[in-house]
């Protein structure tokens, strides 16, 4: 299927709730005496682009040229000398171009050697409004067409008429006029020019053609200029939220760790912390709100304010920490709007977590034996909710234990035949690689999950990885 830059098709974009078929004018044949002669006239001398060349299974040459706007095509064909087509050729075609400037056109091709019947002329045409019809086709639309079909009638009428003969009084409707109304008068600048073959063609333009040009590349203009202040803004977005993210990593005699989080957006709603609870306490975090882009990114940061804000009561009442965020949370944020969260407090003299997992995906402990421990939730979503608790629990942790906090990127990510890279596969490449430090771990997890799903990314990766070195005074 052509792409919607392809000359085969116009740039229209089709209503999505559109049941008519696609339809549209396609091509005018142009006969011609040699094609290749033709070709390089068509595009060196006039600036068009090829649409088409190729040898047909009959052995006939179907050669398709079109000018630089629009979808139109000029099918160059060369008839055989016998045929009632090749008498055709030479002849005024009927074709009319239009264009926003005759004289700046008339100018360069001039100067590439196109040869102009005579020089551009204004003209001024009156035409007539036909009455609304009785049926019950829209009378805009009506209008529409009688003015559309008198333009186009006079582009001809005006690039052909001889000099003396004067159009600017001239009427190109049947039609009687309506009462009350004045006749709309249009302007336009006319001339005409041959091919190699001397086919000949009208190159016209007309203020209203002039008018919607100058409107609509005001409209492109303003637009890319938006677009450029919204790609700016993003990237401003981008960086604000990356400082968000841990910029330091506070050393732990007893645990190796590290995060990351790979954005499918320039922004996401995914969210890694490390907390600085004193007294040898550490949190480790990470959450994912729902919804993508510009939006989770800023419930993203609204959470993760709450969460620091909060954070010094969580040394005693992690309860109390996670009660509070979410009561802020769901003051703070639009109906509907949640998070997932797994909050994990580590002792670094004593080697012990404590967590509470809000409805996020169970974190996988692997331990030193190579068995496998699901920290599953012991609350529902953060946000939801204004009445909410939560359960905290409590665990050992000993050396060569491995902690893995993960979001559904990770899982959910799927290969060409829509398998998920799942759990399973992650607990396999965390075993595989359980003997490298935490960075080096992370990294390989997250080139096992690219090469599981190669394709362009769906949703934030984010990933932590906390390696339990044991207590320093057992070594």
């Amino acid at each position: 299927m052509s792409s919607p830059s392809s000359p085969w098709l116009d740039e229209s974009i089709e209503h999505p709730d559109r049941k008519d078929p696609y339809l549209r004018f396609h091509a005018i044949k142009i006969f011609v005496r040699d094609q290749d002669r033709s070709l390089r006239f068509y595009l060196d001398q006039l600036g068009f682009k090829l649409v088409y060349d190729a040898r047909l299974q009959s052995g006939e040459r179907w050669v398709a040229v079109a000018p630089p706007d629009g979808a139109a095509i000029l099918a160059l064909v060369a008839p055989r000398r016998e045929s009632g087509e090749y008498k055709l050729i030479g002849r005024a075609t009927q074709v009319a171009f239009v264009t926003d400037n005759v004289i700046a056109k008339y100018r360069e091709w001039s100067e590439r050697g196109v040869r102009f019947r005579r020089a551009p002329r204004l003209k001024r045409i009156k035409y007539e409004k036909a009455a609304p019809a009785a049926s019950t086709t829209d009378a805009a639309t009506n209008e529409h067409q009688t003015a559309v079909g008198a333009k186009a009638q006079a582009a001809n009428a005006a690039a052909n008429a001889p000099a003396s003969h004067s159009i600017g009084q001239t009427s190109l409707s049947g039609s009687s006029m309506l009462l009350g109304e004045q006749s709309p008068v249009w302007g336009g600048v006319f001339t005409r020019f041959e091919d190699v073959d001397g086919n000949s063609f009208s190159l016209v333009s007309f203020d209203e053609v002039s008018k919607a040009l100058d409107e609509q590349r005001r409209a492109t203009a303003e637009r890319l200029e938006a677009e450029r202040r919204g790609a700016q803004e993003l990237e401003i977005a981008k960086q604000v939220q990356a400082r968000l993210f841990p910029q330091t990593l506070p050393s732990l005699p007893t645990l190796d760790y590290a995060g990351v989080c790979i954005q499918a957006r320039a922004v996401g709603g995914d969210y890694y912390d490390f907390l600085s609870l004193g007294r040898d306490r550490f949190g480790l975090v990470i959450g994912d709100i729902a919804g993508k882009g510009i939006a989770a990114a800023l419930l993203m940061a609204n959470l993760q304010a709450n969460l620091r804000s909060q954070c010094a009561i969580a040394l005693d009442q992690p309860q109390r920490l996670l009660r509070s965020v979410n009561q802020l949370f769901y003051e703070n944020t639009a109906d509907g709007a949640y998070a997932t969260l797994f909050f994990a407090e580590y002792d670094a003299t004593a080697s012990r977590l404590r967590y509470a997992n809000c409805g996020h995906l169970p974190a996988l402990l692997l331990r030193s034996d190579a068995t496998v421990e699901r920290l599953n939730s012991t609350a529902t979503v953060l946000g939801l909710f204004e009445d909410w608790d939560c359960s905290i629990r409590e665990l050992e942790l000993f050396a060569g234990d491995t902690l893995a906090l993960y979001t559904d990127g990770i899982t959910e990510a799927f290969n060409g035949a829509e398998e998920e890279y799942g759990e399973q596969r992650l607990i396999e490449a965390l075993t595989r690689h359980r003997e490298s430090a935490s960075q080096e771990l992370l990294a390989a997890v997250v080139a096992d999950v690219r090469k599981f799903s190669p394709h362009e990314q769906h949703d934030d990766i984010t990933l932590i990885i906390a390696r339990c070195r044991g207590n320093h005074s057992d070594s």
